[in-house]
């Protein structure tokens, strides 16, 4: 049983990381907007 609470913990504490890392790019890393164009075929248009 103690071996299994353990491997729930880590696993929590593996998962509590992941969340904390998610977060700490959200919060500070800001995209760069840029202009997109795509050309299209005018027989795509027609339809």
């Amino acid at each position: 049983m103690p071996s299994l609470l353990r491997l729930v913990f880590l696993i929590g504490l593996l998962c509590g990381l992941v969340f904390v890392a998610t977060a700490a790019l959200v919060a500070f890393v800001e995209p760069q907007p840029r202009e997109m164009s795509q050309t299209i075929k005018p027989d795509l248009l027609n339809k």
